[in-house]
């Protein structure tokens, strides 16, 4: 079976994506920066059941589109 993954494109510099770990403990177990433009597809894994994106950018999922916000 195929995981879920999605694909973040960031609207500014300075995004930043982190994994967060699957288990009885979460933690921060990877860390991605992205400027303006670029494009990152992640996965969700047997490792990683989670992300949080900080920075304006846009979201892509099967589950449609989501804007996150950068710093106000």
């Amino acid at each position: 079976m195929a995981q879920d993954y999605i694909i973040i494109e960031a609207e500014e510099d300075g995004v930043h994506v982190i994994g967060l770990t699957r288990g009885t403990d979460t933690k921060f177990h990877h860390s991605e920066k992205l400027d303006a433009g670029e494009v990152m597809i992640a996965q969700f894994t047997d490792h990683t059941s989670a992300m949080k994106i900080r920075g304006k950018a846009k979201i892509h999922s099967q589950h449609g589109i989501v804007q996150s916000n950068g710093k106000k």
